[in-house]
């Protein structure tokens, strides 16, 4: 079963998150194997944290709340929440095997949070190219579409939107991110 974990930094942890990163590398090569993508997210300067992107792939949902709750730095204090959600993985990759590599351009996460009616159940073929990752938010029995997660390449924060239908989702997030790991 597939997992997106949105791990949200709380203001002023980051001098907390400098010191535990090490622990928070050490924890996540635990589950090389299980990762799907990675990766901090950033505020709108580039250079401040504000969360920290996982999609794993694990046996069920209690394995993917002990990976999200017993990760260090939401041990410590360094989150002040975290979006746990099945997903489904529409492009059958992980973010190492996308084409445009880990640098080039300019990346984002979006979130489009919903119920009901499902949308974006299909990859947009005229943006598969910019796609890292994609896929549905599910309830935790899998039935209920909850929404979309999509990690892609764009210009800037309005065009990484637009892999979603808007008008169908009560919030859409866009968040700056980069491929995560070691340095």
């Amino acid at each position: 079963m597939e997992f997106v974990c949105y791990h949200r930094d709380r203001p002023g942890s980051l001098p907390l998150r400098g010191k535990l990163v090490e622990d928070h590398w050490s924890y996540m090569d635990q589950y090389a194997a299980e990762l799907i993508a990675r990766g901090p997210t950033f505020a709108a300067d580039g250079e401040t944290p504000t969360g920290s992107i996982h999609i794993v792939d694990l046996p069920d949902p209690a394995a993917a709340r002990a990976f999200a709750f017993d990760e260090p730095n939401y041990q410590a204090g360094v989150y002040r929440d975290v979006l746990l959600r099945r997903w489904r993985n529409l492009l059958g990759r992980t973010m190492w095997e996308f084409p445009g590599g880990p640098t080039a351009g300019n990346r984002f996460l979006v979130l489009g949070l919903s119920s009901g009616q499902a949308a974006d159940l299909e990859v947009p073929s005229d943006r598969r190219d910019e796609l890292i990752a994609y896929g549905p938010l599910l309830s935790d029995d899998g039935d209920a579409w909850l929404g979309t997660a999509a990690l892609v390449r764009a210009p800037d924060a309005e065009a990484a939107r637009g892999v979603l239908t808007q008008g169908r989702y009560a919030d859409i997030e866009v968040h700056d991110w980069e491929f995560g790991g070691r340095r």
